[in-house]
């Protein structure tokens, strides 16, 4: 249809097409639609249910395999993938960078379904959506990670709080009464003094959520004749669960990322 009569229509996609502000760092925020019921159908386990976790997190790991994606962070049903401010993937069409990554993430999430949950035949589709979001500087985009981060520890600590009550016997209505407007002490001293749990000693990908990046893993790439292994530097997605609110883990990862204003 080149140069034909019809061609003026593509100018309507252009219209509605738009270009994601340069020199500004992208995320790229992929959300489970309606994962409550589905978690309900799927029998995860609560409030934590680490096949689930671990499943997205391999979805994410096949994200930045395919696309120059810095880093993911993800809690329960979301992920993040953060691009550089200098990225220049699809010309920074939005519809394009949002839609190819939210459907990579799905598939995969599909695909790699049974091999983290073989024994739970999957019940219907998952959807996923997706959204853009640009931020001028790496302070703010430090800051949108640690609101996320932040985020899954209050989530965490309270649906602790209430999935334990409720295994204990209260109605679920009892338990959210029980934990309604109460701070981090009080959540603490109930898990401790009622179920014997240390909050602190959790596992960290509950606590700290999951950030994926890539960076060299020393790897066997070849067996010499005499049977020794050929040690190489090989890029790799690895996993992490760690604190990403404190400088620390920054200043670590600011050269391997390539993070500076």
């Amino acid at each position: 249809m080149a140069n034909s009569k019809f061609e003026y229509v593509k100018g309507f996609e252009q219209a509605t097409d738009w270009v994601l502000l340069p020199s500004t760092y992208v995320v790229i925020r992929v959300d489970g639609k309606g994962f409550t019921k589905f978690s309900d159908a799927h029998g995860f386990e609560k409030p934590n249910d680490k096949r689930a976790l671990d499943l997205m997190n391999e979805c994410a790991k096949a994200v930045l395999r395919e696309f120059p994606v810095l880093l993911g962070y993800g809690e329960s049903d979301e992920f993040s993938f953060v691009l550089h401010k200098d990225a220049t993937l699809y010309g920074r069409r939005a519809s394009k960078i949002i839609s190819t990554i939210t459907s990579c993430f799905t598939g995969n999430y599909v695909r790699l379904w049974p091999q983290f949950l073989p024994d739970t035949p999957l019940q219907y589709t998952p959807v996923f959506d997706g959204r853009a979001v640009c931020y001028p500087s790496l302070k703010v985009l430090r800051d949108y990670l640690a609101w996320r981060q932040a985020d899954t520890h209050i989530n965490n600590q309270y649906n602790t709080c209430y999935w334990c009550l409720v295994k204990a016997g209260k109605l679920p209505a009892e338990a959210q009464a029980t934990i309604k407007g109460t701070d981090t002490s009080f959540k603490n001293e109930l898990l401790f003094s009622q179920f014997g749990i240390n909050y602190a000693q959790l596992p960290e990908q509950f606590r700290k959520g999951s950030t994926v990046l890539k960076r060299p893993v020393r790897a066997v790439v070849k067996y010499r004749e005499d049977g020794t292994p050929v040690e190489r530097d090989r890029v790799q997605e690895v996993v992490l669960h760690c604190d990403i609110i404190g400088d620390a883990f920054w200043q670590e990862h600011q050269q391997l990322l390539g993070l500076a204003d």
